[in-house]
């Protein structure tokens, strides 16, 4: 398994869930992070917790202006960029005729081209390196449909299908492209959109700490090896 000591992983979606505990794990593993959210407080706060090691952006990823400013503080912070984590997403319960249209204006915008604008930043500087890792973060509902998450769904598919293509594309340049499709996971994920904090169920979901362990893992690979698609799901999780 590599070492990611010293190694620099840019984050998007990076001050709550499953972006802030990845950004703890890879700290712990001596990795070097750059947060990119937009929650300017949340950034600061998990940056002093982080130490030195960690730089911020405020950030929107539906901005691709904002992805080129993640990567650029990478390489001017800390001289280069290793790997990106796309996690940045929402959600929202709803059937396909609940959900107000900008609702599924930001849902597509965010989950979408929120995770191809990052990654448009990140591949030239990785081809430039000889190569990197790009680790996706999307959902079993990329995998099937579900009731009332629709549109959420064609948003993973899109990821998952994304995914693949780049896979084809990067592979020979060194580049891996890796897919992460947690089931439930217990975090701030569509509070206030369907879900609540006392919510039947809740309880038995991945805690946000389970996909930061699948993270280090898939960073971790020997480079001879790539995973392209992990589907992972609470052991209480029913199908």
């Amino acid at each position: 398994m590599q070492d990611l000591t010293d190694k620099v992983v840019a984050i998007t979606g990076a001050t709550a869930g499953i972006g802030a505990a990845s950004a703890r794990a890879l700290a712990a593993e001596g990795a070097k992070v750059v947060l990119g959210a937009r929650r300017e407080e949340r950034l600061q706060e998990l940056a002093e917790e982080l130490g030195d090691r960690v730089a911020v952006v405020t950030m929107d990823v539906r901005d691709p202006e904002g992805a080129e400013e993640l990567v650029a503080t990478a390489v001017d912070r800390f001289g280069r960029l290793d790997a990106l984590v796309a996690n940045a997403g929402i959600g929202a319960y709803g059937g396909i005729m609940d959900l107000t249209d900008e609702q599924l204006r930001v849902m597509m915008d965010t989950n979408i081209a929120g995770t191809l604008w990052p990654i448009r930043a990140a591949v030239p500087r990785f081809r430039a390196a000889g190569g990197g890792d790009i680790v996706i973060v999307a959902s079993v509902a990329g995998l099937r449909g579900a009731g009332d998450e629709a549109v959420y769904a064609a948003t993973k598919f899109a990821q998952v299908g994304l995914a693949g293509g780049l896979d084809r594309e990067l592979r020979e340049q060194n580049i891996r492209v890796s897919t992460l499709c947690p089931g439930g996971v217990a975090t701030e994920f569509a509070m206030g959109a369907g879900r609540t904090p006392d919510m039947p169920g809740l309880d038995d979901m991945l805690r946000a700490e389970d996909v930061a362990a699948a993270v280090v893992t898939v960073l971790r690979q020997p480079p001879t090896m790539r995973t392209l698609v992990w589907s992972m799901r609470s052991i209480q999780e029913a199908d």
